[in-house]
């Protein structure tokens, strides 16, 4: 009886799904044009069981190759400013987070100097 119970369970999570390499290049960009990065589509391929290292090509190279490749780290950086600032804009006597927004701020600032994108 338990071994049995061991094989059903090996089988279940030995099911992946295998996709062509086309097809699992418009399942990044499609998660890429909803707005996630690239770490968060990784995460999502490996909820659906398709895992990376069967296909040999970072997600980040198909983002790049179709010009929708953006720096997970600025783009985290610069959503948490938008949030601090929409705080800070109804809150205005909250001095902690006006010295927040400054501080991130500066940081996207040199992120974007390291980067070499233009500022706005």
């Amino acid at each position: 009886m338990k071994k049995e119970n061991k094989e059903t369970e090996k089988t279940k999570e030995k099911t992946v799904k295998k996709l062509s390499h086309p097809e699992y290049e418009k399942k990044i960009i499609e998660f890429a044009k909803n707005g996630l990065t690239s770490e968060k589509i990784g995460e999502k391929l490996r909820q659906e069981k398709i895992y990376t290292d069967d296909y040999r090509e970072k997600i980040s190279k198909v983002l790049k190759e179709n010009n929708l490749y953006t720096n997970p780290d600025l783009k985290n950086t610069e959503e948490k400013l938008g949030k601090l600032k929409s705080h800070s804009e109804k809150n205005r006597k909250d001095k902690r987070a006006m010295r927040e927004v400054t501080r991130i701020s500066a940081k996207v600032r040199k992120m974007k100097k390291y980067l070499k994108i233009p500022a706005r």
